[in-house]
């Protein structure tokens, strides 16, 4: 199984978890296409950098019309404004020379400006959960609904395409199961639009509710609101590195160079150590609930929803129920973390009076991919083995579909030269 392990010891922004992924692998063009995607006139700049001897990526998002600006009022100034913050500034509250340039943006208009993009769904979704997550604790610091929210920083075009272009990356990577170390999330006090806050700052307290944090080594802000959303996101399990094989290493730098503090995230991406039938077989928990009074329009949306949520699959069976009516058996795949969090969706979103929980032991082949070149570009392929046999070999759908678009031919089309490509 493809893993990967965030280890969090200097905390983590947006901008580092880009580097991070840039440095381990991930190909430059997947950032540089969902930035042009986005159609914000913005433009990525990567480079090496060092942290306290270590060498890493540093990703910084430009504005053109800001470079222009700059330009022409500051001419002493060497680089733009956007990297302000110690990490990521897409702080909700604070920097407030930003609100010369942005207004703010509600979350709808961002959930808007993703959803006009071409990038492949999983893309979108992910950096839309980030987005609301991140409204849903403002509009609990500030007592207010979330749509009245309008992000500042985090609504200003670095951080949109910090999130959108880290979504995009992550998809790439392709990974099965996200692990992560406990956050450490620096000390000291935080400059914010209503005065001064011990680090957390409120909206990254909030978003850190329930997840495993810690303060050492620096009086500085180390996890931002940006990077504490895309954790959540992520959904990972908390504590030690897994039992790996780490085939890549990468290190995303801070903007903070501080004195013997490597100010980097690190990100670990390799294969669990699974040798035996035994050691494939996972207790999975199963949540089912069955329902006979409910548009078929909102058990679709409890669909996305639970997805979103990190269920492991959802499932619709047509049952026929009492007093011979038509019904529908609604059946969620979870880990333990989702369990509760599934539960109340249930409960909150359908009709339902009960839900069903019971756990069931399931067998899985491990999961690897490779990448083969076929004449529409590269397409990922998904492999399920056993003890080094392969049983199963399929291409990724959402690799098939954007090559599609790209060559406007059919999706079938892509996936077969991807099969034949895969059996050359």
């Amino acid at each position: 199984m493809r893993i990967a392990y965030l280890d969090c010891f200097a905390g983590i922004s947006g901008d580092m978890l880009l580097g991070a992924l840039i440095d381990a692998g991930v190909d430059t063009n997947v950032l540089h296409e969902a930035v042009s995607a986005l159609n914000l006139n913005a433009i990525l700049k990567i480079e090496k950098v060092d942290r306290s001897g270590i060498s890493s990526t540093k990703v910084h998002v430009y504005e053109r019309n800001k470079i222009a600006e700059d330009a022409h009022h500051h001419h002493a100034e060497q680089h733009p404004h956007s990297h302000d913050h110690p990490q990521d500034h897409k702080h909700s509250h604070s920097h407030s020379h930003e609100h010369e340039h942005t207004h703010g943006r509600s979350l709808t208009v961002i959930r808007n400006l993703i959803n006009a993009t071409n990038l492949a769904t999983p893309i979108k979704q992910t950096a839309i959960e980030t987005f609301e997550l991140l409204g849903a604790s403002e509009a609990r610091i500030h007592n207010v609904p979330v749509e009245k929210i309008h992000f500042h920083e985090v609504g200003a075009v670095d951080a949109i395409v910090d999130i959108v272009t880290a979504s995009a990356g992550i998809h790439a990577l392709a990974i099965d199961k996200w692990f992560c170390s406990s956050l450490n999330v620096g000390g000291g006090m935080v400059d914010c639009a209503h005065g001064r806050f011990p680090v957390p700052a409120p909206a990254t307290a909030d978003l850190l509710r329930n997840l495993p944090t810690y303060s050492a080594h620096i009086e500085k802000e180390l996890v931002t609101p940006t990077g504490a959303a895309i954790i959540r996101t992520l959904a990972p399990t908390f504590g030690p590195q897994p039992a790996m094989r780490a085939q890549q290493i990468g290190y995303g730098a801070g903007s903070r160079n501080p004195k013997d503090f490597p100010n980097v995230l690190r990100l670990y991406i390799g294969e669990t150590e699974k040798n035996d039938t035994a050691s494939s077989t996972q207790t999975v928990t199963v949540l089912e609930t069955a329902i006979d009074d409910l548009s078929p329009q909102i058990l679709a949306n409890v669909t996305e929803q639970a997805l979103a949520l990190g269920a492991l699959d959802v499932m619709s069976t047509a049952v026929q129920m009492k007093k011979g009516r038509l019904g529908t058996l609604l059946t969620i795949l979870a880990g333990d973390a989702q369990v509760s969090a599934l539960e109340n969706l249930l409960l909150r979103e359908t009709s339902t009076l009960g839900v069903r929980i019971h756990h069931e032991r399931r067998s899985c082949l491990d999961r690897t991919h490779t990448t083969v070149t076929t004449p529409y570009g590269e397409i990922r392929i998904k492999i399920g083995s056993r003890n080094g046999e392969t049983f199963n070999a399929a291409p990724e759908f959402e690799d098939c579909r954007a090559a599609a678009e790209r060559h406007h031919v059919p999706v079938k089309q892509v996936h077969q030269a991807a099969i034949a490509a895969y059996h050359r």
